[in-house]
């Protein structure tokens, strides 16, 4: 079956789509969706575009961070239409906004691309909605200049929702890389004094719910073309790990609450729940696995 038939089938399919949808998906919340480590032009990864494109239909966002490693390998102009505006094409077409964070694969010249939406920049802020702000670090390299931007933006912003993400964990229970301590030893500090609530990030080829540390929610999110299979050494951290399969996230925020739904290539929900913003921990939380 080739690409276009599929997305047609499944389009007819949508009902079913949105009977598993399990965000409130209420009128005014704020929706967005998580993608990690993208850029390989692989079948895997046009599934996953795919199945984005398909919950769009019944969850209508408009924004979608990306983790990192944007694209592997080659960077020419094909590289980008291949890897990226191709599998993404009709999201583009839409007026879907992304944002991107470099990754240890990126060049640094991806920040200069359209529609990456980065400016120019290595690390930016950007605010969707009132209340809510994302901050874009560039993992790679977190030099003093940095460091010092994040500080400004963070004790200067009154968001009610500050979000960070980036392409090295600060957690992760995964065999091949782990948490990035250096980093967390630099990072977290801030986070913490200024009221993050939620990070993101990628690097590792899977999927990971960490339970809250010291109040923050951590996501991996980095399976969304490339799969790390049985690389979780599950620890006391994990709320819920899956290395099976490739994944992407929903999101929703609405009040207090930030919502969350992980679903892989075929369409199937494996992580599902609910981060009450106010509490040091996680209020519901849900995992399906067939």
């Amino acid at each position: 079956m080739t690409r276009t038939l599929f997305i047609a089938a499944a389009l007819a399919a949508t009902v079913c789509a949105a009977q598993d949808l399990r965000l409130p998906n209420k009128k005014d919340s704020f929706r967005f969706a998580v993608l990690g480590d993208t850029g390989t032009g692989s079948k895997q990864q046009y599934q996953v575009a795919d199945q984005v494109t398909l919950y769009r239909q019944v969850f209508p966002f408009n924004t979608v961070i990306l983790l990192g490693d944007n694209l592997y390998g080659g960077e020419k102009p094909r590289d980008y239409e291949v890897k990226f505006e191709r599998p993404y094409a009709t999201l583009l077409r839409d007026g879907v906004k992304f944002f991107a964070t470099l990754g240890n694969h990126d060049d640094p010249g991806q920040r200069n691309y359209k529609h990456f939406n980065m400016n120019g920049r290595r690390y930016y802020t950007f605010q969707p909605k009132n209340g809510i702000r994302f901050f874009a670090l560039d993992s790679n390299y977190m030099e003093r200049q940095q460091i010092e931007w994040l500080e400004k933006e963070l004790s200067g912003s009154a968001s009610d929702w500050k979000i960070a993400f980036f392409h090295h964990p600060l957690y992760s229970s995964g065999e091949k890389h782990g948490p990035d301590d250096d980093l967390r030893r630099v990072l977290e500090p801030l986070l913490l004094k200024y009221g993050v609530s939620v990070v993101f990030a990628g690097h590792e080829h899977f999927y990971e719910r960490l339970k809250p540390q010291k109040g923050i929610l951590h996501f991996v999110a980095g399976g969304s073309a490339k799969l790390r299979k049985g690389n979780i050494r599950k620890s006391a951290q994990t709320a819920l790990g899956f290395d099976t399969d490739n994944t992407f996230m929903l999101c929703e925020i609405d009040g207090d609450r930030l919502y969350y739904q992980t679903v892989t290539r075929t369409g199937r929900t494996i992580d599902s729940g609910v981060f009450m913003r106010t509490q040091p921990m996680l209020q519901s939380s849900r995992a399906v696995i067939d």
